[in-house]
């Protein structure tokens, strides 16, 4: 893992996030990207332009922000970039070769009873790159216990396990593989190849209505530092993210989320 780019807005977490993506980037030795997206809506006959007035308050935001945090050595480059937002995150990803997106569940300072914001839930629903979610106020630690549950352990995408590889290379990392058995499943879904295997140390397989319900049931028995998702049509996150944000009730995690880009 060698290039992280954290996307930053206004919320008041944003200075815990920054130390913790500058904690998980110095553990791999990576360079780290932060950025801050602006667009411009003009109306016909406005005189004043303001671009340039966005960009520079941009760019004094995020030197500001960085100027507050502790940057432990770690390579640090700030961007301003003007666009749409998921084409903006998409070309930086792949201009600046990318290994993962940090986000912050909330970039905005909104409702408390949201868990996802609407921008950072457009950022996981409508990218394919890798992404970790770390929770409000969370404090970087070792990854030393991983869940990661699926409803199909079909793999076709070459390369989907990386991070997930990288990180459990970087910490030792225990894997546990929580196999949840819906009415989506289909013959031959929990047939785990050897490239998972070798990574897994326990199995489990269950049955619930969704992949999220079957978390819940084994959450606190694993008591994961991390746990780990998977991107799909019919994902861990497929009816809660019909609308980009997602409230707490449907789903909160205290501990950081990986999310796979998909597996097929």
């Amino acid at each position: 893992m060698k290039n992280i780019l954290v996307p930053v807005g206004s919320s008041k977490n944003a200075k815990s996030h920054l130390q913790y993506s500058v904690d998980f980037a110095k553990a791999f030795g990576a360079k780290l990207y932060i950025v801050q997206v602006y667009n411009v809506y003009t109306k016909a006959g406005t005189m004043i332009k303001i671009d340039h007035i966005l960009e520079r308050e941009s760019q004094e935001f995020l030197k500001n922000l960085v100027a507050q945090i502790d940057t432990k050595g770690v390579e640090v480059h700030t961007r301003t970039l003007k666009g749409k937002l998921i084409d903006t995150i998409d070309l930086a990803c792949k201009k600046g070769e990318i290994d993962l997106i940090i986000l912050e569940p909330r970039t905005n300072s909104i409702k408390d009873e949201v868990f996802l914001g609407k921008t950072s839930g457009k950022i996981i629903k409508r990218t394919q790159i890798p992404a970790l979610i770390v929770p409000e106020e969370y404090v970087f630690k070792p990854i030393t216990r991983i869940l990661m549950a699926i409803k199909s352990a079909i793999i076709k995408k070459k390369g989907v396990l990386e991070p997930l590889k990288s990180i459990q290379n970087q910490f030792k990392s225990v894997v546990n593989l929580l196999l949840v058995k819906t009415t989506y499943y289909n013959e031959g879904d929990f047939g785990v190849n050897e490239e998972l295997s070798d990574m897994v140390t326990n199995i489990t397989k269950t049955e619930n209505a969704t992949t999220f319900q079957g978390v819940l049931e084994h959450f606190k028995s694993n008591d994961p530092d991390m746990l780990c998702v998977v991107r799909r049509k019919r994902g861990f996150f497929t009816k809660k993210w019909e609308k980009n944000t997602i409230l707490k009730k449907d789903f909160h995690s205290p501990r950081p989320v990986l999310v796979l880009s998909g597996m097929r």
